[in-house]
């Protein structure tokens, strides 16, 4: 039987059951039990260029790492790119318990250099873009259709029930001036920007 493609996928149970770990894609956990911050790639890999690499050094040495990555020698974007509403992997939501912040970095198929922002936590959400348009990058907010504003969008998933969604464009993450972004985000997340409950309950 022919494995299914990522569009019809419901659940990370459906996309296990047609491909193997390890072999066709690769989960990478590094919790950091002091921290209440996991920064995550959930399309990384061969799914959505550079977003590992970006999610890596945004939690540097401080926040926890979660990243799901495709290594399928051609079609993991049509292949795993699990939609983020849909992305249940049972040890990245366990690890997403213990957080009060996430953020989920994705890719943008948009041209430029391009930063768009969603996601429940509209306190962290300003302190990043506060940092971005400072450091140069444009950014904006996500359009509805790709918002992160979904109570299951994995984003949201941690024990506040809200984080950021950050969708960067192909030109940005290939670009040296993703350092840039790097630096802003992760300066928005040490200065303890968060104010999810002021504006969502809390799941």
């Amino acid at each position: 039987m022919p494995r299914r493609l990522a569009k019809d996928l419901a659940s990370f149970a459906d996309l296990a059951a047609d491909y193997e770990a390890d072999k066709d894609y690769r989960i990478v956990q590094v919790p950091r039990p002091e921290s209440s911050t996991a920064v995550l790639a959930p399309h990384g890999g061969g799914i959505q260029a550079h977003t590992s690499d970006i999610a890596r050094a945004i939690a540097g040495a401080e926040f926890g790492l979660y990243l799901f990555e495709g290594l399928l020698r051609a079609g993991n974007f049509t292949s795993l790119r699990l939609r983020g509403d849909r992305f249940d992997e049972p040890g990245c939501l366990q690890m997403l318990q213990a957080c009060d912040r996430v953020v989920s970095v994705h890719g943008l198929g948009s041209p430029g250099e391009v930063v768009l922002l969603s996601g429940r936590d509209l306190a962290l959400r300003a302190a990043m873009a506060q940092r971005l348009v400072a450091a140069g990058l444009t950014v904006e907010d996500a359009p509805a259709r790709l918002s992160g504003s979904d109570p299951n969008h994995v984003c949201n998933r941690g024990r506040s029930g809200a984080g950021v969604l950050l969708e960067i464009s192909m030109d940005l993450r290939r670009s040296v001036r993703r350092t840039v972004l790097v630096r802003a985000v992760r300066e928005a997340l040490l200065s303890g920007a968060t104010g999810a409950s002021e504006v969502f309950p809390p799941r």
